[in-house]
């Protein structure tokens, strides 16, 4: 289908559009089930809404929160979302993404707590309590650039990622991994000392952990079978799993379960060369992870942000036309996710892709709770441009266009930049191109 711009200004549009291209979107005039609490490793979500690891890059250099990072999680807290998924934290300076990505050491770590603690009581003051927050844990792999320049370190040779082949000693070896795992018992145990509820092993987006998963021609005990592709994911949770002590203090993770790519080079995709997702792997290791970490909810994502964005988050402008119509995409996201819900029905699934739809937003993401087809909805672009529409929802039932997210993609080009990311377009005050 050809790609199109968003025109829907009424939800019967975008029923209407959606039945067109056969897609998969289920819709609900009634937001109520947003509003409904969700019981979590012995606490509870408040409602359903999440705002996901949306990175500011506005750390400052040694890696605590900076002011702008403050006044984001200020913002976030007075909206009121159940939970707030706190953006990538590095566990080493060598896996930051960027000069001024957060990284949390034993220097830094009452920045943090005091930070937590103002989420805290400011949502407690404005919406009568406090969300859960989980932070993410990150090793940036191929995308890691701690001194502002490209350092890649990267799991295998990915040609759908590389204009050119990476020089062979930016492989990180077996050695390597083994370091990389270590780190994430001290973030733990740091995570923990700030004060978050959670802690997410990230494994997204093409960064390294969500790398290995695809790692067929690795060799070597990190590549190749399955056993070893999801190595080092399991041994970063176990690493971390041993310095919990708190609880209630839980693992997760926000996950690729599609990259986009064909094989060998994708994770949850067919073997036969298409680009057909097959979520066969992908449920499999969600299932064994709750099993041996029993972590209490997966956070399903899809996509390479750097290189096929349109499949992880639909636009109507970016630096190509996608090959698809939009809708094809949030359909794909959409089916994926409850693909997931339903193989694990005991395991809430927080989903995602759901700003695109911008006003509809919230209709999407009710008729998925509504209908069984996830647990939480995750809000990136939309909680940089308008976090206060959870509010809107809560008054009126529906989301006043004059703040939406507009899928311009400015964001992500600050983000790429490596300068502070934000709303160009809501908070121009604050964030320009």
């Amino acid at each position: 289908m050809k790609h199109v711009i968003f025109h829907y200004p009424t939800l019967k549009d975008v029923q209407l559009e959606s039945d067109r291209i056969n897609g998969y979107i289920p819709l609900k005039e009634d937001v109520s089930a947003l509003f409904e609490p969700l019981p979590l490793s012995g606490r509870q979500a408040a409602n359903r809404f999440a705002f996901q690891p949306m990175e500011g890059t506005d750390g400052t250099e040694d890696g605590a929160p900076g002011e702008l990072t403050v006044r984001r999680y200020h913002r976030f807290a007075k909206a009121g979302p159940g939970l707030i998924w706190f953006e990538a934290v590095a566990t080493l300076p060598e896996a930051r993404a960027s000069a001024h990505q957060l990284w949390l050491t034993d220097q830094n770590v009452d920045q943090y707590k005091r930070l937590l603690d103002e989420i805290r009581e400011i949502s407690l003051k404005e919406n009568g309590y406090a969300p859960l927050i989980v932070m993410q844990a990150t090793h940036s792999g191929r995308y890691s650039k701690p001194h502002g320049f490209p350092e890649p370190l990267i799991a295998y040779s990915c040609p759908p990622l590389e204009d050119k082949p990476l020089p062979p000693d930016r492989i990180v070896s077996d050695d390597d991994l083994r370091r990389f795992e270590e780190a994430y018992s001290h973030t733990a145990e740091l995570c923990q000392k700030a004060g978050f509820d959670g802690m997410d092993v990230k494994c997204c987006h093409r960064y390294l952990a969500c790398e290995l998963l695809s790692a067929y021609t690795r060799p070597g005990v990190y590549g190749g079978s399955y056993e070893n592709r999801t190595r080092f994911l399991k041994n970063c949770y176990r690493a971390a799993k041993s310095s919990i002590h708190q609880s209630s203090f839980f693992l997760s993770s926000r996950m690729n379960v599609y990259d986009g790519f064909a094989y060998p080079y994708g994770f949850g995709v067919r073997t036969d060369g298409s680009l057909t997702p097959d979520l066969t792997e992908p449920i499999r290791l969600i299932r064994e992870l709750k099993e041996e970490f029993e972590i209490p909810l997966i956070n399903v994502t899809m996509g390479n942000p750097y290189k096929n964005p349109h499949v992880n988050r639909p636009y109507d402008h970016g630096n190509y036309v996608p090959d698809e119509h939009p809708l094809e995409g949030i359909s794909r996201m959409m089916r994926g996710i409850s693909e997931i819900q339903h193989a694990l029905p005991d395991l809430p699934v927080l989903g995602s892709a759901f700003s695109y739809l911008r006003q509809h937003a919230g209709n999407l993401a009710a008729g998925m709770i509504a209908d069984g087809h996830c647990s939480m909805a995750g809000f990136g672009r939309m909680a940089f441009a308008d976090p206060g529409f959870i509010q809107e929802l809560r008054q009126e039932g529906q989301i006043r266009t004059g703040g939406v997210c507009v899928t311009c993609g400015g964001c992500a080009v600050l983000l790429r930049n490596g300068t502070p990311a934000g709303c160009v377009v809501r908070d121009r005050e604050v964030y320009t191109l």
